[in-house]
């Protein structure tokens, strides 16, 4: 397939500004209704568009079968755990700190893709997941008297959406990436179905709406990220990613009153920045 990195970009330009609407409508839903239920019908709606992809691949049944399906179990179960715990937090801390310090993501699969992967971990990676870890510390404040155990629920988030996306890397190696793609929303369907219908509530008529629009949202996110993956190389791209955190700065602000403290602004510009050290650092490894 032919590579277009100027419609890759936009393409993650709008798969950002999808992911920041939907974190707004999640917060929402989840300080109005219990997260498991909200998160249950997200993947109702997620699991039904990858069986529709999954029907209309020419190569049939083929396209979802795997040698790895225990290593997708793992993936779906890690997902479904990240999703229900970054949407709890922002019921607790606001979405603002929350996405701020789950900016710490890709510099752990920086760390992780060493022992997991194999990789070689160089001086410089390491330095940049160092520089990146004192953003969070400054973000978190430890033992300034405002830290609070919630706000480690977004760290834990990062670290298993992070754990998820070197293992979507590893089964990916020798398999097309369809089945990667497919197994964790079915498998996470019916693992949040048995966890969200015992905690079924009633659901007001217009907050149908945002349900609804919460669970597409979802699925047209996902969509334009496989776009844009497909448009670009990730190393063009991936940079753009980091406007999510404006954007939901945008939302938090705007529509839930959230306020954007110093500590924030400077901890999360650390983490950007290491980030984009770090990308670098391995777009130039990968030339040497």
């Amino acid at each position: 397939m032919s590579r277009n990195p100027t419609r890759g970009i936009w393409l993650m330009i709008a798969a950002v500004l999808s992911f920041s609407l939907q974190d707004g409508f999640s917060r929402h839903l989840a300080e109005t209704y219990n997260t498991q239920m909200v998160v249950m019908v997200r993947y109702w709606v997620f699991g039904a568009f990858v069986l529709i992809l999954a029907l209309r691949r020419p190569e049939g049944l083929a396209a979802i079968k795997s040698k790895r399906l225990h290593w997708h179990v793992l993936r779906a179960v890690l997902l479904v755990a990240e999703i229900c715990v970054m949407v709890y937090a922002y019921t607790l801390i606001g979405l603002i700190q929350t996405l701020a310090i789950f900016t710490i993501c890709p510099l752990l699969v920086v760390a992780m893709s060493g022992p997991i992967l194999g990789e070689r971990m160089s001086l410089k990676r390491w330095l940049a997941v160092a520089f990146g870890c004192v953003g969070v510390l400054v973000i978190l404040r430890p033992g300034a008297g405002v830290f609070t155990w919630a706000a480690l629920l977004p760290l834990a988030s990062a670290f298993m959406f992070a754990l998820y996306s070197v293992l979507t890397r590893l089964t990916t190696r020798d398999e097309p990436f369809f089945a990667a793609f497919f197994w964790p929303p079915i498998i996470g369907a019916l693992l949040m179905t048995v966890i969200g219908l015992p905690h079924w509530q009633s659901v007001a008529p217009q907050d149908w709406v945002y349900l609804l629009a919460y669970a597409g949202i979802s699925v047209v996110s996902n969509w334009l990220l496989q776009k844009t993956y497909e448009a670009a190389e990730a190393s063009v791209v991936q940079p753009f990613a980091y406007l999510q955190i404006v954007f939901v700065t945008v939302i938090g602000i705007s529509v839930y009153g959230e306020a954007l403290h110093l500590e924030v602004v400077v901890g999360a510009v650390l983490v950007v920045l290491a980030g984009l050290y770090a990308l670098t650092v391995a777009r130039k490894e990968a030339k040497a």
